[in-house]
C-alpha cells in the first residue's frame, strides 16, 4: 500500500516563499521504490502541469515556468520528498500535488493549495 500525503500550502504574498512536504508511506518499502517523485500541479481552468521530478538516482527536472525559482528534494530518512518555492507569482497559483511513480502506477495525494496574491 502506498500513500502520499502533502502539506505546506498556503496563501503568500507575491515575491513570497514556501516549502511544500510530501510524506510517503509505502508498506515493506521506501520514496526509494519510486522511480520518479514529482509534483504537479493545476490552476482553475487550466491542465495539470509538471513542475519538479526527481528520480531514484537523484536527478532533477524543472519545468520552464519554475526553473531557478523551485527546487525539489528529498529526506530519505523521513520518506519526505519536499518543494522549496522562492520568488512566488500569482501565476503560481494552484493545487499542488505529489505523485510517485512505480513503472507504470502512479500514485497520487490529495493535493496542497498554494495561493500568491497581494
Amino acid at each position: 500500500q502506498v500513500d502520499l500525503a502533502e502539506s505546506g500550502g498556503g496563501s503568500v504574498q507575491p515575491g513570497g516563499s514556501l516549502t511544500l512536504s510530501c510524506v510517503a508511506s509505502v508498506a515493506h518499502g521506501n520514496i526509494f521504490d519510486f522511480n520518479f517523485m514529482d509534483w504537479i500541479r493545476q490552476a482553475p481552468g487550466k491542465e495539470q502541469e509538471l513542475v519538479a521530478s526527481i528520480t531514484v538516482g537523484g536527478t532533477v527536472n524543472y519545468g520552464d515556468s519554475v526553473k531557478g525559482r523551485f527546487t525539489i528534494s528529498r529526506d530519505g530518512a523521513k520518506n519526505t520528498v519536499y518543494l522549496q518555492m522562492n520568488s512566488l507569482k500569482p501565476e503560481d497559483t494552484a493545487i499542488y500535488y505529489c505523485r510517485g511513480r512505480i513503472m507504470s502506477r502512479s500514485y497520487w495525494g490529495q493535493g496542497t493549495q498554494v495561493t500568491v496574491s497581494s
